[in-house]
């Protein structure tokens, strides 16, 4: 069992707290690691740590800045298998979506490094004669990343690349159900010699840790992925210093196929969406539209695309497509709201039950339900977890209707082979992200963000980046 401490001020340091947590392998519920349960004293030091160097990190030249992120992306790489062996052992993530996580959080790396070259300002012309107007691009100062624990190690990347290429300093608070991986790699990145308070990791609770982070007077933003109840109390704490926050919060992503979609393409996206680690996923489809004339064959490509689906240990050699919830508690609230889906009358196609072929771990069906309606829990709440609630429709207005009738705004999709439809849909989702014929996973380079609950501001591409940035007007008045 490996027993990690805070990082803070480029060491490891012991918490001021003697609480810890344990951290379990959801499959087997075997305890992986120890981490502190961390305290306000701890996040505070991490907070000074960062403040004291972020004079010195800004006034790097961004290419400068650019090289350590390389450094780090490297670092992945090279350890890139022990890294997602780790990831998949404290998550229950399938080996292979786990080796994509870290693969993918080296490029983030990479990618970001690759806008040292390219923040850029602009020059206005003025009213007057002999003035130019300035909008210079400077750094926030401290900036807070709170992670959740799905896409633990590629959410910390999201939130330490676009800081630190900015010239801000960072301060993380890993989740306390997932930390293994990321403090791993806060181990291996020693070598890279980053200067000391660029980068800290402090443990802890929302509650303590995390609360006192946001509403400390050094923060200057606070970046978090996590729960729409998370984003309230985050946003409660930051309104006493007016701090910027930006947050991705839950979803309740809605599919809609019309029928003249292609109907292989759509019943592998809606699944693929759903069950990549076992629905706990924001951004992925949690409930489906279908058009009432194709309503019933797509059932019944989805019922057998579902009863064949594999559901093992991460590590297994079958290569299973998926694998344990993270937690009891998450098991549990899935098989809450299954069950009281039954009770308001759905009807179950595949699954809706906690798994009996396992003797420990946190497995429950891939369930599909049927016979919902609109007012249901089990289209209006996040699941998170391999359930998915299907409904018929008669106009694509109608279907749009329905998505929209959601607290939710972060992702939503539509499969159709009429040009027309999919842009009239996409005008009318009220959704950060609309993706056509394919499924929910957004790219590095777009921008992932959450209109209504789903959340305020947002990350990836140039303004991702720009997040981490405020402007500053110079008004530059000569002879």
């Amino acid at each position: 069992m490996k027993e990690f401490n805070q990082f803070i001020n480029g060491k490891f340091v012991k918490s001021t707290s003697s609480e810890v947590t344990k951290v379990l392998n959801p499959c087997t519920e075997e305890v992986l690691s120890e981490i502190p349960h961390g305290s306000v004293e701890d996040a505070n030091k991490a907070l000074d740590a960062a403040k004291a160097s972020q004079y010195a990190w800004k006034s790097l030249t961004a290419i400068e800045r650019a090289g350590y992120l390389n450094k780090m992306a490297n670092v992945i790489r090279e350890n890139r298998v022990f890294l997602a062996k780790t990831l998949a052992a404290e998550q229950a993530k399938v080996i292979g979506l786990a080796q994509v996580e870290i693969d993918v959080t080296a490029d983030y790396f990479d990618y970001y490094a690759g806008f040292a070259r390219r923040i850029e300002g602009e020059i206005i012309q003025s009213d007057r004669k002999k003035e130019h107007i300035f909008l210079h691009k400077a750094p926030i100062g401290v900036a807070v990343g709170i992670l959740p624990w799905n896409f633990p190690f590629f959410v910390m990347a999201r939130k330490v690349a676009g800081s630190l290429i900015t010239g801000n300093t960072c301060v993380i608070k890993p989740s306390c159900i997932a930390p293994n991986t990321i403090m791993e790699w806060v181990d291996l990145i020693q070598k890279i010699e980053l200067p000391a308070g660029v980068l800290n990791f402090v443990c802890g609770s929302g509650p303590v840790v995390g609360n006192a982070l946001s509403k400390s007077p050094i923060t200057g933003i606070i970046s978090l992925t996590g729960s729409v109840f998370a984003g309230q109390k985050v946003m409660e704490a930051a309104s006493e210093n007016i701090t910027k926050v930006s947050l991705e919060l839950g979803g309740k992503a809605p599919a809609i196929v019309c029928a003249d979609a292609n109907l292989e393409l759509a019943v592998n996206a809606v699944v693929g969406s759903r069950i990549i680690y076992s629905g706990q996923v924001c951004n992925c489809a949690e409930r489906v539209y279908v058009e009432e004339s194709i309503h019933d064959q797509f059932l019944d490509m989805v019922t057998a695309k579902m009863n064949a689906l594999k559901v093992e240990d991460a590590f297994s050699d079958n290569n299973p497509d998926m694998s344990a919830l993270v937690s009891k508690a998450q098991l549990d609230k899935v098989a809450e709201m299954v069950e009281f889906a039954k009770k308001e009358g759905a009807e179950v196609l595949v699954g809706g039950q906690k798994s009996s072929q396992f003797d420990k771990g946190y497995f429950y069906q891939p369930t599909l339900l049927t016979n919902v309606r609109q007012d249901m829990q089990i289209i209006q709440e996040e699941v998170f977890g391999p359930v998915l609630p299907v409904m018929k429709f008669s106009t694509l207005d109608e279907a749009i209707a329905m998505a929209n009738d959601s607290e939710y705004g972060l992702t939503s999709s539509i499969f159709s082979e009429n040009f027309n439809k999919v842009m009239h849909a996409a005008e009318e989702l009220e959704y950060g992200e609309t993706y056509i014929n394919r499924e929910h996973f957004e790219a590095i380079q777009g921008f992932h963000a959450g209109w209504k609950k789903s959340g305020i501001g947002g990350a990836d591409g140039k303004h991702g980046m720009e997040e981490y940035l405020q402007t500053k007007v110079i008004y530059a008045q000569y002879r």
